[in-house]
């Protein structure tokens, strides 16, 4: 069984303001697979996860990782408790 790979992926896209659609076809991926990924529904592919990380010019661990990604706020600012 594999682990859940958590991802910021939709986040990234709407702040570059890429659509499913162009991100599908830059990767080679049909643009559901997009949105599998984005809601947790698929893990992609090592392969796919570093053409996506090329794709957004980022490290792949800024997209992907094995423990559940914080917000970005929350990283940035701090947490406030």
């Amino acid at each position: 069984m594999s682990e859940q790979v958590y991802n910021r992926l939709a986040v990234v896209r709407a702040e570059r303001k890429v659509s499913r659609q162009a991100l599908a076809q830059a990767v080679g991926v049909h643009y559901q697979t997009i949105g599998y990924i984005e809601r947790g529904q698929y893990n992609p592919s090592l392969d796919l996860a570093l053409k996506v990380a090329r794709f957004f010019e980022l490290p792949v661990e800024a997209l992907f990782s094995l423990e559940p990604i914080q917000p970005l706020t929350d990283e940035v600012y701090g947490r406030k408790q």
